[in-house]
This record gives structure tokens, sequence and C-alpha cells, in this order.
């Protein structure tokens, strides 16, 4: 089957004729790597769209492979439609051939050919809306399991204290303690992308990109003279694209290139907000 065929069953290209994908392939030009080459890896940003046409690519997250790509399918569409960053490595596992079109080359094809561009942009926020209806109820099932295994945990902890005290009574509860610190929902940290930044207005009113935060932390880009005389006590002025919070806290370390401060409690309102926000980082996790 021809490339254009093949594209015809892909769910970007849905309701294109053969007439309109032959003008969209026309733009690309061929590209070819051998097998082992590292096409990506997280935190880049795209600058071509690309089309597998031969060849496999394995998709790896955390050094562990979620699936391996075949053709013809789009490789990492969204980074590269989006422009956030990658969050995940592909690699070729054998040698393969590429279609691929610098992203703006491509924008402007579809600004010249609106037709063709509606129907592209249509499908791509259908794509887009089926990743995010999944990775929701994937989100939710995650946070349904952490909630049950820090219960199950609790328990164990509590039968631990009241049987009878032995040898390993004193390091299984302390391994059940720092378990059950460790898995509370404040400990869990994203980090927010370029197209979805958030700073910390400081006293000089200048502003510090927030590299990490949770609803228990805040990791602050600079170092801790650049954020307070007192380390004790810390407060300013968190900036997300929604809106903005005061928050304060405490000082806890300078941890590589940035400042890690634990936040004070935060009013419900405030709360709110940021549980928003990080929310919605975290789909961006996965939509990527």
């Amino acid at each position: 089957m021809s490339v254009v065929g093949s594209l015809k069953a892909l769910p970007l290209f849905q309701g294109f004729t053969e007439e309109r994908l032959e003008q969209l392939v026309a733009t690309f030009r061929p590209v070819s790597h051998e097998a082992g080459k590292t096409l990506f890896v997280p935190g880049d940003l795209a600058t071509h769209f690309e089309l597998l046409v031969k060849g496999e690519v394995a998709i790896e997250e955390s050094q562990t492979t979620r699936f391996a790509l075949r053709p013809v399918s789009p490789l990492g569409e969204l980074g590269a439609l989006t422009g956030i960053p990658r969050s995940t490595t592909a690699t070729t596992t054998t040698d393969v051939e590429l279609l691929s079109v610098p992203v703006g080359d491509l924008l402007g094809f579809f600004d010249q050919n609106a037709e063709i561009g509606f129907a592209f942009y249509k499908n791509l926020l259908e794509v887009v809306s089926d990743k995010v209806r999944r990775d929701r109820r994937r989100l939710g099932e995650m946070r349904e399991n952490i909630i049950r295994t820090q219960k199950a945990m609790k328990q164990m902890r509590e039968t631990v204290l009241a049987a009878q005290e032995t040898e390993i009574s004193k390091p299984l509860f302390e391994t059940l303690d720092r378990l059950i610190e460790n898995n509370r929902r404040a400990n869990y940290r994203v980090s927010p992308t370029p197209a979805f930044a958030s700073h910390v207005r400081l006293d000089n009113g200048k502003l510090a990109r927030v590299l990490e935060l949770s609803e228990g932390h805040l990791k602050v880009e600079g170092r801790t003279k650049d954020l307070t005389n007192d380390p004790s006590y810390w407060a300013g002025v968190l900036v997300m694209p929604a809106g903005e919070i005061l928050v304060s806290g405490t000082v806890v370390r300078e941890a590589g290139d940035g400042v890690v401060v634990k936040l004070d409690t935060l009013v419900e309102e405030f709360k709110a907000r940021l549980d928003d926000y990080t929310t919605q980082l975290q789909l961006l996790d996965f939509v990527v």
C-alpha cells in the first residue's frame, strides 16, 4: 500500500481525499536513519513533523519501552504541533525512513490551503481530546491505587504497633512510616512546561522561574540568597497562567539549579487553584 493510502487509515488524516493527501505528502522530504539512532529525548523541542514510513522506532519512558512504532505512523506528532517539550525517548530499532517537514513549513501550507488545514486541525483536536479523556481516567485510577496503598500501609503500621515486639518490629514500623510519608499527595511534584509556566514574584519585584511544585513544596530557580535573607521564613506570590496566589514557607535546601521550599498550609481558595494547575500539568505529561 502507498504512503497516501496508509495515511487515510490514521485518525489525523480522516476525511482527506486522496488528492488532498498527495498535496500534503508533497511538502515532506525523505530522511533516513540507521538502527540505534536516538531521534529525541525528554526536554527536546520538536522542529519537524515526521511520518515513519519504513522500519521501527521504540518509544521509551524512564528507560522502559512503552510501545514500538511501525509504518505508517506519525512520530511525536503532538510535541511537534503544540510546542510542548518531549516527555519520552525515541530510538530507532532498525534502519528507518521518515518523511519530514519543518513545522513552520507545514503550518504555512495549512495557511495557504485552508480546506486541508481545517480538516487536519479538526482531527488533531479529536485526537488530543481522546488522549485527555483516556489520561484523565488513567490518572484517576492511579490516584485510587495510591489511596488504597496508603490505607493498607497504615493498617499494616497499626498492626505492627499493636503486635508483640520482635527484632523486626522497629525497622518494619519505621519503613512503613517513611513510605506513608513519601506517598502523601503533597510530595508528588510536577514540572511546569514552557507553554504553561509559572513563576514566583519576589519582594524586589523580580520573577523567579518555578522548576517543580506540588501541594506541599516549591522548587524555584536560583539560590537561597536570591529568595530571602531568612531561610526560616519566605513569602512571595506564585504567578500561574490562570492567576496568582500568596505562598509562604521555609527553605529546606538548595538542590542543583534551584531552592526547595516547604510550603505553609494554604487557604482553601488558594489550595484549589494550585490543585487545578498541578492537575493540568500532570495531564500534559501524559498527553505529550
